[in-house]
């Protein structure tokens, strides 16, 4: 049963995630802690940690929550499920969109979903610097790695890295 669960939530949130992975991460969040108690906010933030440190696509989250939850098998549907309806949707409509190209509703639906996906990927990152209770501590790194992205070109790989050492650091 903990299979096809896994398999058919993976699926709904591949058919939802516009902008990627990010921006499903508080649903993704809420179900696997809050409603399944698969994982706790501390696993969970360390699962995405590694599955952004990790080479690859961030989408490795879904394996790596697979894993834990069913083991090999686990890992191997939920990836799958996470990646297979969202490839098969965009194979099927790429034609339509192109063709449309440039049509008036197609630009206004570019624009219109534009703040939707910063909304979520901003939303991610509340589920984040929230993992159980508020913590100023993590507030303050979630902000400081916001600011630094924003005003300098480093890969942000550097400042996971400076805020993984500064969290350890405050947190210890």
């Amino acid at each position: 049963m903990t299979l096809l669960e896994l398999a058919l939530y993976f699926m709904l949130l591949s058919l939802i995630s516009v902008g990627g992975m990010p921006s499903v991460l508080p649903e993704l969040q809420r179900y696997v802690v809050d409603v399944k108690g698969w994982l706790t906010p501390e696993d969970f933030i360390q699962i995405f940690a590694v599955g952004q440190a990790a080479p690859g696509p961030n989408i490795l989250i879904a394996s790596l929550i697979g894993w834990k939850v069913a083991g090999l098998a686990g890992a191997l549907v939920a990836l799958a499920a996470m990646c297979g309806p969202a490839a098969v949707l965009a194979w099927w409509v790429a034609e339509a969109w192109e063709r449309f190209k440039d049509a008036p509703w197609r630009k206004a639906a570019q624009r219109a979903i534009s703040p939707v996906v910063v909304a979520l990927i901003l939303s991610g990152g509340f589920i984040l610097a929230t993992p159980g209770a508020p913590d100023w501590r993590l507030w303050l790194i979630a902000g400081a790695s916001a600011t630094a992205m924003l005003l300098t070109k480093l890969n942000p790989l550097w400042f996971l890295a400076a805020g993984g050492a500064t969290g350890g650091f405050l947190l210890s």
